[in-house]
């Protein structure tokens, strides 16, 4: 079957394609993104504006058409931090329904880390034993760890790049004095939940997923996208406070010239630095493993793995009101 996944996030609006079959490998087959930055649309109150919902039923749209010319036979559509925070989340839902025939379906915090850390698993198997996953996006900070494919703890906080770019940072480049001041907040939002991640148990693989770390391993020498995803890719917490020390004295403008860094997100890379080291650091990571799969794949597989083993397409998700819930459903059959 063909399935469409939009992954409406605090960054960008992505639309991925993908020719997949119950206990096969996704196959790519179109990916359309629009760089929508919702989290910069929030007002004072915490509500998306007139202008930041205007964009959104703009992108949606474009992405809803896209997946259409592709003849998709399923569409998940779902939303992550920015849109489940804003404090008029409800009202922006029903319009972007309204005006463009797609329902987005907010996944709650803890989802996005269950989902992500079931791609995870399945990109490297059984053998990696016992992993820690860590996703950096815009909006929030998602943390999981477990042996099987659904992990034993599962967390997210409001710590994501650019969100605290928004929040902690009045120059660019960020001032000593704002950079200190975040150093302590991260430390303090982390110290509670890293606690329960080393009660939980030791890992044995640390993986982080997202742009973020992406480009972070990119500036400490880890092989270019076009080396393609299965060249191992690697985060040392040695490279990233070199990493930190230099970039923190950058403008944005410096930092969108360097290879690996995207343009549009480059005036987040120091947050995100910072929020990488500060989590690497709470729970004792000397080196992370780079996974090109993150929450998207884990959408796919979750949704293909709720398919009967005549692997029909099930419309019923994309009809209902709340279709991922149906995968979250099937999940806690799966835990008993």
């Amino acid at each position: 079957m063909r399935l469409g996944v939009l992954d409406v996030g605090s960054n960008t609006v992505h639309l991925l394609v993908v020719d997949a079959y119950r206990g096969g490998h996704p196959t790519p087959m179109t990916s359309d993104k629009t760089e929508l930055r919702i989290i910069e649309h929030l007002d004072d109150s915490g509500a998306l504006t007139p202008a930041g919902s205007d964009a959104l039923v703009a992108a949606v749209h474009r992405a809803g058409a896209a997946a259409t010319a592709a003849d998709c036979d399923d569409l998940l559509a779902f939303a992550t931090s920015a849109l489940r925070d804003a404090t008029n989340s409800a009202a922006v839902l029903a319009r972007v329904r309204e005006r463009t025939g797609v329902s987005l379906q907010v996944l709650p915090g803890e989802d996005e880390a269950r989902y992500t850390f079931l791609a995870v698993r399945r990109w490297y198997g059984w053998s990696a034993g016992r992993m820690l996953v860590l996703d950096i996006g815009g909006g929030s900070l998602e943390l999981a760890a477990g042996r099987d494919e659904f992990p034993d703890v599962a967390a997210s906080l409001p710590l994501g790049a650019a969100r605290l770019t928004r929040e902690w940072f009045r120059t660019d480049p960020p001032g000593r004095q704002d950079i200190d001041a975040l150093r302590e907040h991260l430390d303090e939002r982390l110290a509670p939940v890293a606690r329960e991640l080393r009660r939980a148990g030791s890992a044995e693989l640390a993986v982080g997923t997202s742009k973020t770390f992406r480009s972070l391993a990119r500036l400490t020498g880890a092989a270019p996208s076009g080396a393609g995803p299965r060249v191992r890719r690697a985060l040392t917490d040695v490279g990233l406070r070199q990493l930190a020390a230099f970039i923190t004295r950058m403008s944005s403008g410096d930092l969108a010239e360097l290879e690996g860094v995207s343009p549009s997100r480059a005036h987040q890379l120091v947050a995100g630095a910072l929020i990488a080291e500060a989590t690497m650091r709470a729970l004792r990571i000397p080196q992370l493993e780079i996974c090109p799969w993150a929450l998207r794949e884990g959408v796919i597989l979750r949704r293909l793995d709720a398919l009967d083993g005549t692997a029909q397409i099930d419309r019923s998700a994309q009809d209902a009101p709340d279709g991922l819930g149906r995968l979250t459903s099937y999940e806690a059959r799966c835990t008993g």
